[in-house]
């Protein structure tokens, strides 16, 4: 949680937004004590549980414009963290929630801050390069594609309606407390990983230090500024989960070479391994002023 004297006096009674209220969305709430809080929320059954948390509830869906125009000028700073849908035909890879949501924003007073959650998947493969975040985006898979298109739609809002705007490039979020949060599943069915000479490097971030880099990108990021949400652990994934694996005394997983693994693993995870990358945080640590509570897994996952 931020300490109060790292808010502004004049800023703790603003009205923080929070569109895609999940477990991350719950946590930066959590670190937000001197503001009000409300959240978009398509489910009256999440009502009760926002209220126990302190949030005022708003119902709305963002695949329902027309349900959204009671948010325009509520939120003095949005925190955006809704996905992109990807259950219905696309061709064109486009996020119309962050339409949606950009339109009803844009009809009354703007919000002085906006953040989103994006994903690293944006960049695409890099062969384990260590990227900052004036890295090209070159995005390999629908989802990913979807969400440079909410990048794009946001930065256009931003520029045009004068709203600094804070991207996130968020890669995979753990946390021992965090529904599926850890390895520990993945390993208990001996899910292969790829051999040390196949394998490829990924980034982490726990999802207590990210719901803490959302809530200083709200206050202290640059307008119109990407930022690497993520640790500073640099590890392959085979390496990834043999860690998991001493941390929880379980078997590591088996390695497979690369070839073939398509009869072992599904589409999605095939997917992951395909991709590799490293992830420069130093503009995160610098202009956000974040010290990260877990700085490798090592510290989180236990």
């Amino acid at each position: 949680m931020l300490s109060q004297g790292a808010l502004p006096a004049r800023f703790r009674r603003q009205r923080v937004l929070i569109v895609g209220c999940g477990d991350v969305g719950l946590r930066a709430a959590r670190a937000l004590p001197h503001v009000r809080l409300l959240a978009l929320t398509s489910s009256p059954e999440r009502c009760a549980a926002l209220r126990a948390e302190g949030i005022v509830p708003l119902q709305g869906n963002l695949d329902e414009p027309a349900t959204l125009r009671r948010l325009a000028g509520l939120g003095h700073r949005v925190l955006h963290l809704a996905p992109p849908p990807n259950d219905r035909p696309n061709p064109l890879q486009q996020d119309p929630r962050t339409r949606a949501l950009t339109q009803a924003l844009a009809r009354r007073s703007r919000p002085a801050a906006m953040v989103y959650g994006s994903t690293s998947g944006v960049y695409g493969d890099c062969a384990g390069a260590l990227i900052g975040e004036t890295q090209p985006v070159r995005p390999a898979t629908a989802r990913a594609m979807r969400r440079v298109d909410a990048e794009q739609v946001l930065r256009w809002y931003g520029r045009s309606q004068h709203v600094p705007v804070n991207i996130l490039r968020i890669p995979g979020i753990y946390a021992p407390d965090r529904e599926g949060g850890t390895p520990r599943e993945r390993l208990l069915r001996a899910t292969p990983v790829l051999r040390p000479e196949d394998d490829v490097y990924t980034n982490h971030i726990h999802a207590t230090d990210l719901a803490r880099a959302c809530v200083a990108a709200l206050w202290r990021g640059k307008p119109q500024r990407v930022y690497h949400a993520s640790d500073d652990t640099e590890l392959k994934m085979g390496d990834y989960f043999d860690l998991a694996a001493d941390v929880y005394g379980l078997p590591r997983p088996p390695r497979i070479p690369r070839e073939g693994a398509e009869q072992h693993l599904s589409l999605m995870v095939l997917s992951f391994m395909n991709e590799s990358r490293r992830l420069r945080n130093q503009r995160m640590k610098q202009e956000l002023r974040l010290r990260l509570l877990y700085p490798t897994v090592r510290e989180g996952l236990g």
